[in-house]
């Protein structure tokens, strides 16, 4: 079973955001990190909004988790002392792909939430360049006010339109990008769009959650364990916002 630690919302979560029950296809349990605002983790960089993620974590990791997520990518900055307060693994963001796919020598370009707030602080956290290049989505935009003011509304039309922008902008500037990576975990409902007008690959946190929870299931010999499917059936969004 997999632990997300929520920020603490009212906006909508369309299928494929992270905080939707039906998203991902195995066991899921949720916990609400309550002060957690959208507004203070994207924008903060104060180390005393650890300790209540870490104290949540802590009760999903009592309650069977095998490994705990965020649900904002901005806490890549803190992922290492996520994971040195935690025994199990710990996927702050959907960061944590690029440095993977840059030793492949993949040409990485982020699309997040607010480019002003997202830094090499960041991008070092997971191990990534802090020259990958970043394109936001467009300020006061009616996504970007809903995400970060965490508004009750959800423009899906506009909000797919922002991603897509986005990413036109990024290529229009780096040209040579050949892998999206999509930072904020409210997006992937979009990647599939963004996929056909691009035509190229897009990770997100649904990818890294994914593929990291296979490969916890199959284990370090290969001794696979069916638990997917059977888990799925009994997934629990306790404290879901």
């Amino acid at each position: 079973m997999l632990g997300l630690l929520m920020l603490q919302t009212r906006f909508p979560r369309p299928l494929g955001d992270i905080g939707h029950p039906d998203t991902f296809g195995f066991a899921v349990r949720r916990c609400v990190v309550h002060g957690a605002t959208p507004e203070r983790v994207v924008r903060g960089s104060d180390p005393a909004v650890l300790r209540p993620f870490v104290d949540a974590a802590k009760v999903l990791v009592a309650q069977d988790c095998q490994a705990v997520a965020t649900s904002c990518g901005f806490l890549a900055r803190w992922q290492l002392e996520l994971q040195a307060a935690l025994p199990v693994p710990v996927w702050s963001s959907a960061l944590l792909q690029l440095a993977e796919q840059q030793a492949l020598g993949r040409h990485c370009g982020v699309i997040t939430i607010e480019a002003a707030s997202l830094g090499a602080a960041h991008f070092l956290g997971v191990g990534a360049d802090p020259a990958t290049p970043v394109e936001g989505i467009t300020p006061g935009s009616a996504l970007h006010c809903t995400l970060l003011q965490d508004l009750p509304t959800l423009d899906a039309a506009d909000a797919q339109a922002q991603v897509l922008a986005a990413a036109a902008r990024l290529r229009s500037r780096h040209p040579d990008i050949d892998t999206l990576v999509l930072e904020c975990t409210n997006l992937p409902p979009y990647a599939q769009a963004l996929r056909a007008a691009t035509g190229l690959p897009v990770l997100d946190v649904v990818t890294l959650l994914t593929a990291r929870m296979a490969a916890l299931a199959v284990g370090p010999r290969g001794q696979g364990r069916e638990v997917a499917p059977v888990l799925a059936s009994v997934r629990s969004d306790q404290g879901r916002r």
